[in-house]
């Protein structure tokens, strides 16, 4: 689509680039951006340009972490080296119905940034225990849990000025586990369910992301307050097929365990 009301482009190169005129707005791989009209944006300043390298292994305190940047491409997520959650990395790509064009040009900072319900990013990255790399306007730079960053439909805890730099997964020794629905065979995903050892996370049946205790999945199902409702799915039916998946989700891990 074209964006009637931008008059400038500029492409970031330092830090101080990602400074924001009135109008301005941050733009990676832009497939939502030009996918409908942006009233009041003016200027669009391309993130591209600092070179920063798309994925990278680095050493953790507890072992290895996927370090993703924001310019880092669906696509090249899915095709990173994951071990054990390889499998997971492609059904939470295809959970959202993105095709394979919009994955070689859609990024993980957008899809996270934009915070819809169904984020492919969100669920892959919050599953797993994935924590935000926000860089600050001061200069600094401040971390945060996924799953706490997408506070609810399209809003985040991004504050004035500050720009999502990366995101760092730890990288889990043992295949997660995935379910999902929808209301048509290819439809975008009604509620995604991911489990691992350490908790089971639900997206796209909520606002925002929720973690649950897998020894305690009744008692967190019952203190969710953010079921979501659109054409995909009304929230009493996602809340009933939701709360099937993660007792399936949680016999399978307790099961693993025994």
């Amino acid at each position: 689509m074209d964006l009637v009301g931008v008059t400038s482009f500029r492409t970031a190169r330092t830090r101080d680039d990602l400074r924001l005129a009135p109008g301005e707005r941050l733009l990676a791989g832009g497939t939502w951006l030009f996918s409908e009209p942006q009233p009041g944006t003016t200027g669009l300043v391309d993130l591209t340009g600092l070179g920063w390298t798309p994925l990278e292994v680095v050493a953790g305190a507890d072992g290895d972490v996927l370090r993703l940047a924001a310019t880092c491409t669906i696509a090249q997520a899915v095709g990173a080296p994951w071990g054990a959650a390889s499998t997971l990395a492609r059904q939470c790509a295809e959970a959202l119905l993105m095709s394979s064009k919009v994955q070689r040009t859609a990024t993980v900072g957008g899809n996270l940034c934009l915070a819809l319900p169904a984020g492919a990013v969100t669920a892959l990255c919050g599953a797993l225990g994935g924590e935000v790399v926000v860089w600050t306007p001061e200069g600094g730079e401040r971390r945060e849990a996924v799953t706490d960053f997408v506070t609810g439909v399209t809003t985040t805890s991004l504050r004035a000025g500050e720009v999502l730099r990366a995101v760092e997964v730890p990288l889990p020794t043992t295949a997660p586990v995935f379910r999902r629905t929808s209301l048509a065979p290819l439809g975008r995903s009604a509620t995604v369910v991911v489990g691992t050892p350490a908790a089971i996370t639900v997206t796209a049946a909520t606002t925002r992301p929720v973690v649950l205790d897998p020894t305690a999945v009744d008692a967190g199902l019952a203190r969710v307050d953010c079921w979501y409702d659109d054409p995909h799915g009304p929230a009493d039916w996602r809340q009933a097929v939701t709360t099937r998946l993660v007792r399936e989700v949680a016999t399978e891990l307790l099961g693993r365990a025994a």
